[in-house]
């Protein structure tokens, strides 16, 4: 088919004046619908013409005929359109093979150009933004995505986690005002480098989150209900002890639960009554029942981002009489430490707590017993004490209200994280972060590891956690969009690359 386009006169792009001069014809070849299952080839003859301005840098211009294909494209315009919807809809292989059985013979590069032709970013610069992580691979690889939380449509999607990608983005993008984030140190320091005119809002799920495990922390010392670490009696430990202690408790109580869990079994007695009598889940004890000896459990490999990565390392120093954790952070990093200080801390605080109890062997454990139900007699976990600590009394049910009075009468921690909790949510709902720095006080005094941790957490991230107190933006949009993300990944079974996951993502202008 050929057509050509007579108009009485042509407009120069570049100075706007009308040209009645014509320079020659161009050809162009645009794939257009099937009919009927066959190709069509539009032939379309372009007039040229001549621009008759002097001062005009541009001697010949065509015409421009956007109603029927953009400049320099290879297909019709409607024909681009169906093919960036099919993308946007399916992805690039699945849009090719669909395409071709409607036949347009389109490959998949094709389509993720046009994908990435129709994707734009907002129309105006983001101020309020939101910024978290997402797993390419669980617990190997992970990107970042930025969201504009005022027009709730994702901005960027970096490929990494990383320090350089994120501050180098918002030295891009100067215009942000206010940067929402989970409570990871990463992208507060990538904030104060490269937005240092920005104001950091702290996730206030992620602060009532934290809170919670620090309460679970601390009730695991009244020994945990669950398969996976149960304590006896005679492991459990006091509020003194570390959280590395504790674990390691658990690890050790492993042989003598699965020996009594066995015993039982051996009197003759089901799965269920070994639960009743114990207080154990049904299924944990018909898993244990299949073994001859308590299964190992399997660890992750270290990696650089973990301090434990470089554990000779960091002990040879330690006997060395390097002791500061800035020091060793530097040292570390120079060996390609990936992780934060605030992560290396945590094994130091451990290795000077060791040092000093050995160094005060007078120190006197106080066992502490686990708390349970009055009703039932099943041990009340931490999990669900962490869970009960936080819930208001008007929101308890009945089974909840009567363990919350049980966990009160045998456990004063949990009367004072109670009272702690209940006071704090008081300050997150009022909108008011006058009464913070009273409450952290109040909870470094209480002399409880987990609370008085989480507090100085809260005294070094303040600014953060009182703009998120006082400011009404949070990273649950964000949050959202990586619910998004994640079910695009998996209906493209996995094989999105960065380019196709962003093209997708990003806003789509059908109109191009």
């Amino acid at each position: 088919m050929v057509s050509g386009v007579l108009a009485p006169n042509g407009i120069c792009p570049d100075c706007g004046l009308h040209s009645r001069r014509r320079h020659g014809w161009r050809r162009r070849w645009l794939q257009d619908y099937p009919a009927h299952g066959d190709a069509v080839t539009v032939d379309l003859a372009v007039c040229r013409w001549r621009c008759l301005a002097p001062a005009c840098p541009r001697r010949t211009f065509s015409d421009q005929i956007s109603s029927i294909a953009r400049p320099f494209a290879r297909r019709t315009s409607r024909v681009g359109e169906i093919v960036g919807h099919l993308g946007h809809a399916t992805g690039g292989r699945p849009a090719e093979r669909l395409l071709h059985r409607l036949g347009l013979g389109v490959s998949d590069d094709t389509v993720l150009r046009q994908l990435k032709r129709c994707a734009q970013g907002t129309t105006e610069a983001p101020t309020i933004i939101g910024i978290d992580d997402w797993s390419w691979r669980k617990s190997q690889t992970y990107g970042t995505i930025i969201v504009d939380l005022e027009r709730r449509v994702v901005i960027d999607i970096l490929e990494d986690r990383d320090v350089v990608t994120c501050t180098n983005w918002l030295k891009r993008h100067p215009e942000v005002e206010v940067i929402s984030r989970d409570r990871c140190g990463l992208y507060a320091k990538a904030a104060r480098q490269g937005a240092p005119q920005a104001k950091q809002v702290a996730d206030r799920f992620h602060i009532v989150h934290n809170l919670r495990q620090a309460n679970e922390e601390q009730m695991n010392l009244h020994g945990r209900a669950t398969g996976r670490a149960l304590l006896s009696d005679a492991d459990n430990i006091t509020a003194a002890g570390s959280l590395l202690k504790s674990r390691l408790a658990h690890r050790t109580s492993r042989e003598e639960i699965f020996t009594t869990i066995h015993a039982l079994r051996n009197q003759g007695l089901s799965c269920s009554e070994i639960g009743r009598r114990t207080g154990f889940p049904r299924r944990s004890i018909a898993k244990w029942l299949q073994f001859e000896t308590p299964p190992d459990r399997r660890r992750a490999a270290l990696k650089p981002s973990s301090p434990w990565y470089f554990e000779e390392f960091l002990s040879q120093s330690w006997k060395e009489g390097i002791r500061t954790g800035s020091a060793l952070f530097s040292l570390i990093q120079e060996r390609g430490y990936e992780g934060s200080q605030s992560h290396l801390q945590r094994l130091l605080a451990g290795w000077r707590r060791a040092e000093q109890q050995a160094s005060d062997p007078k120190v006197e454990h106080k066992i502490l017993e686990p708390v349970r139900d009055p009703e039932t007699g099943h041990a009340i976990s931490p999990v669900i004490a962490a869970a009960l600590c936080i819930k208001p009394r008007g929101k308890l049910t009945s089974d909840q209200a009567r363990k919350v009075d049980a966990l009160k009468t045998r456990s004063p921690a949990f009367v004072s994280m109670r009272s702690l909790a209940m006071r704090f949510n008081g300050i997150m709902r009022g909108r008011d972060a006058g009464p913070l720095p009273a409450w952290i006080d109040d909870a470094i005094e209480t002399e409880l590891v987990p609370i008085v941790r989480f507090a100085r957490t809260l005294n070094r991230d303040f600014d953060a956690v009182k703009n998120a107190i006082e400011m009404p933006w949070s990273n649950g949009q964000a949050e959202g969009q990586i619910n998004r993300l994640k079910t695009l990944k998996r209906a493209m079974y996995g094989r999105a690359g960065p380019e196709l996951l962003r093209a997708r993502m990003l806003p789509f202008d059908h109109t191009k």
